[in-house]
């Protein structure tokens, strides 16, 4: 029999009529649960969390996933990203096998900026940036043309302090900018952005970004390296001490989620703005518009305004999993105090 899963959610009582959205055949039961870490947007808590009441094994849960895979992506869709907490999953191993119970297809990640380690399977380390750097909000890889649908994370080792991932959701952040910055907004529909880096020759593990070309573009030759920029349509140029200077195609800054129809922030602006700055890369200048004109200062300051406003911010445990809808939501990650052993797969 499929786990009985417990919807811990932040509801009053008098809102429990709006809990039958959950998929009756999750077997589903819904208690009040007192969750500061969620907020709630349009009437759903977000993130949902999920724990089961009785947890044997690994291969029980990995079973459990692969036949509830179709709602539990059901459930994704309707609430943005899912937390599932308390399941059997100790190893990255178990972790691996858990994400491909789901079926999706694993994204290679060319073009990402985060220095990252192979660990297992489909299975990479989270961003690798210096424990006291803030990797502010954006949709996975949103900086290149390709870009994963699904995200998991899954925490081997839980921090002390800090190192949060914190979420938002993209269609309520892209409604506020609208309220307190329209032409702004207006100004990033139009014209779209292009994202400026120096990509270093070999891996940089003092910078938040410091993604080698080589592990940027999975090769060491420099012909492959500039094919596959050609295929992303991004301008590149080779400088004398063996770094990579890169300018992204047009992008979108603003997207439609033809899912769900609501109009979403899908960018790496803030993320940029904010944390592309090393001994390389002038954060202030790491992505403009096509013209080559700075994002305001002040729309920055509102957009940081605004993700602290709607974020959230859930204390890892060990052995979570998130599950996250990269269309419909961004994720960040605070400063910590080591120990923090965070693992993610990226899938189409």
């Amino acid at each position: 029999m499929p786990y009985q899963i417990y919807y811990k959610h932040c509801f009053e009582l008098s809102l429990q009529k709006d809990f039958n959205k959950v998929p009756a055949d999750l077997n589903v039961d819904v208690l009040t649960f007192d969750a500061p870490e969620q907020k709630t947007f349009d009437g759903r808590p977000f993130p949902l969390v999920l724990t089961p009441s009785d947890v044997k094994d690994t291969s029980s849960t990995v079973k459990w996933a692969e036949s509830e895979r179709v709602r539990l992506q059901q459930l994704l869709l309707e609430y943005g990203a899912v937390l599932f907490r308390g399941f059997a999953l100790e190893r990255p191993e178990d972790f691996d096998a858990f994400v491909k119970a789901f079926r999706y297809e694993p994204l290679p990640y060319v073009g990402g900026a985060a220095p990252r380690t192979l660990v297992t399977g489909n299975v990479f380390t989270a961003n690798e940036a210096p424990p006291d750097a803030l990797i502010p909000f954006h949709h996975e890889m949103a900086q290149v043309p390709s870009f994963p649908n699904v995200l998991f994370f899954y925490c081997d080792t839980a921090p002390t302090e800090g190192g949060q991932t914190p979420l938002v959701l993209s269609n309520e952040v892209y409604k506020e900018m609208c309220r307190r910055d329209q032409p702004f907004v207006d100004q990033l529909e139009e014209k779209g952005v292009v994202y400026h880096r120096v990509l270093p020759d070999g891996d940089d593990p003092t910078s938040p970004i410091g993604r080698g070309w080589q592990s940027t573009y999975q090769t060491t030759d420099r012909s492959e390296a500039e094919r596959k920029c050609a295929e992303q349509g991004t301008d590149f140029e080779w400088l004398p001490n063996g770094c990579l200077r890169t300018h992204t195609t047009v992008l979108p800054a603003i997207r439609t989620d033809p899912r769900t129809d609501k109009k979403t922030w899908f960018n790496s602006i803030i993320a940029a703005y904010l944390g592309w700055g090393d001994s390389r890369n002038d954060r202030k200048k790491a992505v403009t518009f096509p013209d080559g004109t700075p994002m305001p200062e002040a729309s920055m300051t509102i957009l940081e305004e605004v993700f602290e406003k709607l974020a959230i911010d859930f204390r890892w445990r060990k052995g979570d999993v998130v599950m996250v809808d990269n269309r419909q939501a961004l994720h960040g990650r605070r400063p910590f105090s080591p120990p923090r052993r965070i693992m993610a797969a990226l899938c189409r």
